[in-house]
């Protein structure tokens, strides 16, 4: 039976973003998916400035944006805006483009990085004890077959089956059924900014595409009706105008679906030699368009900290996946559920304050822009322990170097030690000098700040054996 790194259970954005990572690092692994063939179903439809900036840091930012449309902000009930362009990143947008882009982009690139993508495989079980994990499943002609590996990590959506295997619960709830989801061409299009309005019994959603298509999300208080239920175009039409005010000229509609909206976690990311991400792990509102968002960010967190413990790191790093990534799901989950209840709240005196206070605080660049850091990703940080620099557990600015931009720097996947101008680059590391003011840091692979402080100290050196070598080399293990 061939050994293989890590097996990944699920063929989406966040398993295919996973396999490249893992492949990157040069480890080997293998990805399952129960589809014969990639979906071509378009769900999601926005990645946001982090993603972006992480997909930029393994040069696939651009061929993504060419894709789709970028919006610089989101226009919502009565003259609230949130205004993306003053976030301090190469992306100071939303990209609306169809999530079928981001899936063809991060399986080829898995592919090209040397991963094994293997479709029209179901998984049947999963076991694991002290020397790996076992997954059992058939192909689609029913021949079974069982994967060994060190690892493995189901992304296998919110209908998780290694969800299941493994004993995880999924606590939480559903809190709005029968949301219309749409792609459709528009007469009378709104300007390129995402547009959201909510009445009493509704709300519309409307997203540029470019060339004249738009992403329409929408809901009518008024008529529930299983997921399974066609979208009529005519009840499309009028929900959109009765939020609206407009119809905007509805022409073709290419594509409708149906569904609800669950808030649910499962309250441990990790289950031994087994680890759930993205929609397995955390499922949300679709308000703010965070949940692929937050799956691909899940996958480049656990990646290289899967291929430094196989490199022969302790194995506490693993549990640090856990630790950063467990509070950003919950965060998520809170926060998109917040939008979703603000906007369909039905009492007009509590509408008429929310429409008041929320065009304020937008309004007020020192809480606008930290909103639009939260939900664009750039705001996400993961702390630091005492004594550390405050600007350990932070995101990396794309700052100029040497050698280019650091997200340039950064595509060969590993640690990169950015030193002070004039300050000598170490030999025997990924080192480049940074060429504007400001003190070394030690970047991780996933472009969040590891140490930061006079780099000719070379207290660096201990911060990067906290995160890759081995205990018995007298390093300590790290924990969040």
């Amino acid at each position: 039976m061939k050994h293989i790194d890590v097996v990944v259970i699920g063929a989406g954005p966040t398993g295919c973003m996973l396999a490249g990572e893992l492949a990157t690092a040069g480890r080997s692994v293998t990805v399952l998916d129960k589809r014969a063939a990639p979906s071509t179903l378009s769900r999601a439809f926005g990645v946001h400035a982090r993603t972006l900036e992480l997909l930029d840091a393994r040069g696939l930012a651009d061929r993504l944006v060419a894709t789709g449309a970028a919006a610089p902000g989101l226009k919502l009930w009565r003259g609230a805006a949130l205004n993306l362009g003053r976030l301090q990143t190469r992306f100071p947008f939303v990209l609306v483009t169809p999530q079928r882009n981001v899936d063809a982009l991060l399986e080829e690139h898995a592919r090209d990085r040397g991963a094994d993508i293997i479709r029209g495989f179901t998984v049947t079980g999963v076991e694991q004890d002290g020397d790996g994990v076992r997954v059992h499943g058939h192909d689609s002609s029913g021949r079974g077959s069982t994967f060994h590996a060190t690892y493995a990590v189901g992304a296998d959506g919110a209908h998780s089956a290694v969800r299941t295997m493994i004993g995880q619960p999924f606590p939480g709830k559903a809190v709005l059924r029968s949301i219309m989801l749409a792609d459709v061409e528009l007469e009378n299009p709104p300007d390129n900014l995402v547009t959201v309005n909510a009445v009493r019994d509704g709300f519309a959603f409307i997203a540029p595409y470019g060339d004249n298509l738009f992403r329409v999300i929408a809901w009518n208080r008024r008529h529930q009706v299983d997921d399974t239920a066609p979208v009529d175009r005519e009840e499309l039409r009028s929900t959109i105008e009765v939020a609206m005010g407009t119809d905007y000229g509805l022409g073709d509609v290419r594509w409708q679906s149906r569904f609800h909206s669950d808030e649910r976690q499962v309250p441990q990311y990790r289950t031994g030699r087994v680890f759930l991400a993205g929609d397995a792990a955390h499922v949300h509102s679709p308000a703010g368009g965070q949940g692929m968002n937050t799956g691909i960010q899940d996958a480049v967190n656990l990646g290289w900290k899967l291929a430094a413990v196989l490199d022969g790191a302790d194995d506490a790093v693993l549990d640090t996946y856990h630790s950063e990534r467990h509070p950003v799901g919950r965060l998520v989950l809170r926060s998109s559920g917040a939008t979703m209840r603000m906007m369909i709240v039905r009492p007009w005196i509590l509408r008429k304050i929310r429409n008041g206070v929320v065009a304020a605080l937008l309004g007020f660049p020192p809480i606008g822009d930290a909103i639009a850091r939260m939900f664009s990703g750039i705001g996400i940080g993961y702390g630091h322990h005492a004594g550390e620099s405050t600007v350990v557990g932070r995101r990396a600015e794309d700052l100029p170097t040497d050698a280019g931009r650091l997200y340039e720097v950064m595509r060969s996947g590993g640690f990169v030690l950015v030193t002070e101008p004039g300050t000598p680059v170490p030999g025997d590391v990924h080192a480049v000098a940074r060429t504007d003011d400001g003190p070394g840091l030690l970047v991780r692979p996933d472009g969040y700040i590891a140490w930061a402080g006079d780099s000719a100290s070379g207290r660096w050196r201990d911060a990067l054996e906290r995160w890759t070598a081995r205990t018995s080399n007298g390093a300590r293990p790290v924990s969040r």
